[in-house]
């Protein structure tokens, strides 16, 4: 068979293409967070949440266009309406292979952000075509998550103190040591009231439940273990996170109200049962990248300079288990090209 010049570039850019992710994706991933982190920071501490993460979603869209994938978002900003946004079902990247699923979060504590807190995050997630749990109406999802010394002990069924008690025999510290990551909402009032009682330092925060889970499985971070109830997007792309790191999470789905529950049995959704980590990222080949948008237990926020900025990322690959933080320095000549294109 004869192939002119175009044909032999495209017979050749097919075959050179993996089919499955590779770990070339890492960098791009990295590209792409950080793009939307230095985006939501110059709204950090402006009290506008909703433009921060507006200006992230813009960033991150614009950067995922040039990816070398054919991605699905699986998890994304909620259901396409008129303004531009990463939608729920929408197709990201150059169209080319690899297909992947991708779950997106542009500002992991949009709050934070706005009111220039510790803890805010942009990240996203990536695995093979078909493996990523859809969440559909269920954006709710009691949670238990545990770092890679932790794996295998904790059971989201037990109490919170019989989970506690294991997880001391576990790490061999006692449960006085213990740090308990949970949302600081009125729902956690008795589920903090116990884990008090038994004996563990409550970690508390306000938002970020994905920065939560990944502390766990952080080296000094000091937190143990993530209890409570919080976003089921939020539960997968922690998921994908943890298969990196070691750790583990299981979840079960919670409604938040009759009509809810009504309408995600319908569609097949079960909330009696528990789901594992490879329940919510099914593949044995998937990326986590998280940049950090202000300070954070284990990455730097952003901070401006005169000659642009700089950025801290964690990228994590299930596949290798590698985990990299990588610090990047932006120029300012190269920012305003963002800046231009209307970010």
């Amino acid at each position: 068979m004869a192939f002119g010049a175009k044909g032999t570039d495209e017979y050749a850019d097919a075959v050179q293409r993996p089919s499955t992710p590779d770990r070339n994706l890492a960098l791009e991933l990295i590209r792409v967070t950080e793009a939307a982190a230095i985006a939501a920071a110059r709204w950090s501490g402006r009290g506008d949440k909703n433009a921060a993460d507006g200006a992230a979603v813009d960033a991150m869209r614009f950067v995922l266009g040039a990816v070398a994938m054919d991605g699905i978002v699986v998890i994304g900003e909620g259901e396409k309406d008129e303004a531009p946004m990463l939608y729920n079902g929408e197709r990201i990247g150059d169209g080319r292979p690899p297909e992947v699923d991708v779950a997106v979060d542009p500002v992991d504590g949009t709050t934070l952000t706005a009111m220039g807190r510790n803890g805010a995050l942009a990240v996203i997630a990536l695995s093979e075509r078909g493996t990523m749990f859809n969440p559909g109406p269920c954006f709710y999802m009691k949670k238990i998550a545990v770092g890679p010394r932790g794996r295998g002990c904790v059971d989201i069924n037990a109490s919170a103190t019989d989970n506690l008690t294991e997880l001391s025999k576990r790490l061999k510290k006692p449960i006085q040591e213990l740090g308990v990551v949970i949302l600081d909402r009125p729902r956690h009032d008795d589920l903090v009231a116990e884990v008090r009682e038994a004996g563990a330092r409550v970690i508390s925060i306000t938002d970020g439940d994905v920065a939560g889970a990944i502390a766990t499985g952080w080296p000094n971070s000091g937190a143990d273990v993530l209890l409570g109830i919080g976003g089921t997007p939020e539960g997968v792309i922690a998921a994908a996170a943890l298969k990196g790191l070691g750790g583990e999470i299981q979840g079960v789905l919670h409604a938040q109200s009759p009509e809810v529950k009504r309408e995600a049995e319908a569609l097949g959704y079960d909330f009696t049962r528990v789901l594992k980590t490879d329940d919510l990222v099914a593949s044995d080949n998937c990326f986590f990248s998280a940049t950090a948008i202000t300070d954070g237990d284990f990455l730097r926020g952003v901070r401006f300079y005169d000659f642009g900025a700089t950025t801290q990322s964690l990228v994590v690959r299930s596949r290798s288990g590698t985990i990299r933080t990588i610090e990047t320095f932006h120029r300012h000549d190269k920012l305003q090209e963002f800046n231009s294109a209307g970010l």
